[in-house]
Formats: structure tokens, sequence, C-alpha cells
């Protein structure tokens, strides 16, 4: 480990990030009583330009009017390079009550995206006299963004989450698809005349996962586009899970019980990962630095391994 130890990410339950457009008024009501942990109000790819100005009023009417519960409540901005953006921070900060946890900026690419929306959101709050901070999640979805991205990491302090957005991600990069996650029918390799399909987007979910564990900021795997392919959703958690990420996008009613199931650690891994701990306690009583389990090595790092799993749990438990 290095002299400088990895900050902690934000102590919150982010399994599902569950979005739905502001310009629909009959979803926040439903989303509001879902199972999804955080609720992202979208004024951005979801809403028409004609729509934008009507968007962001009810949004702000959503955001008071509505019991969220203990739920993270964001709200998805338009990108900085679209004329919308500004007059969305500006409105929200000015006038949606205190309810608002986060704003989520899409398609940063790089360390200025974020100094520009700090200082604005900075202003306002000062102004204003909001009492609470708000808090940021970026979306990387361009080649510069995941060329930059441990730049971005660690930007602002506001950064609580970062997000991979797969369909801007693949035309940023000229991927030759358009499915939206997943893999990929022509990304695969033979073997003995036998196809065998690996995930072309483990790469940028590893960098995104470094550079938010190194600056404590959660990673979280995006959206996935065939919401009929239940088993190819779980499928793609189950490896964004395996690598580190936190949770997973929602863009269906229906992923969210999705989610949440791959994201929660299972009865029997928090047996296992309890177990694992006390076994270590009883060789650290020894005078052992290692002990076998289950006829398996187990030693300081597996300590390490097994209290994410026991902690992740029990943050679950106290929602």
């Amino acid at each position: 480990m290095s002299f400088r130890l990895q900050p902690t990410p934000a102590a919150r339950p982010n399994r599902c990030q569950l979005f739905g457009p502001a310009s629909n008024t009959k979803l926040p009501p439903k989303m509001a009583t879902s199972a999804a942990d955080v609720i992202n109000i979208d004024l951005e790819d979801s809403v028409a330009p004609d729509d934008k100005e009507m968007a962001r009023k009810l949004a702000i009417d959503a955001i008071g009017d509505i019991d969220w519960g203990t739920k993270t409540l964001s709200v998805r901005i338009n990108g900085l390079d679209t004329p919308y953006w500004y007059r969305d921070v500006v409105d929200l900060l000015e006038n949606a009550s205190d309810r608002l946890d986060q704003i989520m900026i899409p398609k940063v690419g790089c360390a200025a995206d974020l100094y520009a929306v700090d200082a604005l959101v900075t202003a306002i709050e000062t102004a204003k006299g909001r009492k609470k901070r708000i808090a940021f999640e970026v979306i990387i979805e361009s080649a510069a963004g995941i060329a930059h991205v441990e730049e971005i990491a660690a930007a602002t302090p506001r950064l609580e989450a970062m997000s991979l957005g797969a369909a801007d991600f693949a035309a940023s990069m000229g991927m030759q698809t358009t499915g939206i996650g997943g893999t990929q029918a022509n990304y695969y390799m033979l073997h003995e005349g036998a196809k065998y399909w690996s995930d072309p987007w483990h790469w940028a979910q590893t960098a995104i996962v470094a550079a938010c564990r190194t600056h404590g900021v959660l990673p979280v795997d995006g959206p996935f586009g065939d919401f009929s392919d239940d088993e190819g959703y779980r499928a793609q958690a189950r490896r964004s899970a395996t690598l580190g990420m936190v949770g997973k996008w929602a863009i269906h009613p229906k992923q969210v019980a999705l989610a949440n199931e791959v994201f929660t650690p299972s009865e029997e891994a928090v047996t296992e990962a309890r177990e694992i701990l006390a076994a270590m306690e009883t060789a650290k009583a020894n005078g052992e630095g290692a002990t076998v389990y289950k006829g398996r090595l187990v030693d300081i790092a597996s300590i390490k391994q097994a209290e994410v799993i026991v902690r992740q749990s029990e943050m679950i438990a106290g929602q």
C-alpha cells in the first residue's frame, strides 16, 4: 500500500440507479416507490430540445413535492457542449428544495469540465445560502473522458460517483456496434472452431474502477439497452460487480430488481466473509498471519476482501 491511502467513498447504497425523463410527469411518483437506491431525473437525452425548459420546471416540482424516502436524488443535466446546461444548474440550485442530493454531469472529457460546473454551483450555493452541498456524478462516455479518467476522478471533492455511458462511448471510440452494453456479436475469439465472446467494455470499466478507487469515488456501470434480455443484464452486472463496480443503471423498471439482486451480497457470501474474519481473528490470537479456510489460504488481504462484503451488506440492511 502506498503511503497515500485510498480515500473512503461515500457510504451510500448505489446498487441501482433508475432513470426517467423529467418531461413525463407520470414517472417520478413511480420512481419514488421503486426499490432503486438512486433516482436520476433526466433533463438530457430522454428530453426533446423543445421540452427542455418545461422539463426543468417539472423536475424542480418533483424534487420538492414527492416523498423520495432515503433514496439518493439526482438530476442529470445537459452536456457542457449544449446551450442548456448552465440554465439547468441555475434553475435547479436557485429553485429546487434541499432534497436534491446530486447533479449528474454527462460527457465529461477533462477535469476542467468539472471545474466549470463546480464554480457555478459554488457561487449559487453561497448566494442562496443553500445548506446542503450538492454532490456530483459524472458519466464517462467519450474517448477524451476515458483518456483523462484519473484527472476527472480527482477533479473536485464534490464528486461521489462515476458511470460508464456505453452508447456515446462506443460512438466516440468509433466502435462498430449499435449495442448498448453487453457482449457484441463480432467481438469474439476462436478456439478449435468454437466462438467465445469476451467483453468489449471490460478495459474501460477497469480504468474507471481504478481511477475511482484511487480517489474515493463510487464506480458504477451504465445502461444495458436490451431490457428484454434479463440474463444478458445479469451477466454484465455480475462482470461489473466482480471488477469492483458498486451498481448499475436501470433504464426500465424491470431492471431494478436485477441490479439489486446482483449487487446485494448473498447470505452465503456474507456468511463466508464473516467466517473468514473469525478465522483470521483466531489466527491472529495464535500469532499467525495466515490460516486455512475451507481448504484455501486466507491472510491479511483476505480480511480486506471480506470486510468489503460485510460493510456493503450492513449498509444495505441499515437503509
